[in-house]
């Protein structure tokens, strides 16, 4: 899983990322409606939750992306000082 994770490029994922965390913009991003709508105890319909999937789905591989590349820029490190 984290290969297919490292060949994804972080610009690809930043443009999907805050596409689809953001749309549609009017009149509030669906997926604060929907981290609303679950910390308020409403996220009960199974579009809604399916919106809170697809819509949060691209920011959390982007924050994996970014702690995988963070990962191994230390691993790196630590094989370049031993």
């Amino acid at each position: 899983m984290l290969k297919i994770l490292d060949k994804i490029p972080l610009s690809t994922l930043l443009i999907i990322g805050v596409l689809l965390g953001l749309a549609p913009m009017t009149p509030e991003p669906h997926l604060v409606e929907k981290i609303r709508m679950l910390s308020q105890g409403a996220l009960s319909r199974p579009i809604d939750i399916f919106d809170l999937v697809m819509h949060g789905s691209a920011p959390l591989l982007l924050i994996a992306k970014i702690i995988r590349m963070v990962q191994l820029q230390l691993q790196a490190k630590k094989v370049t000082e031993e």
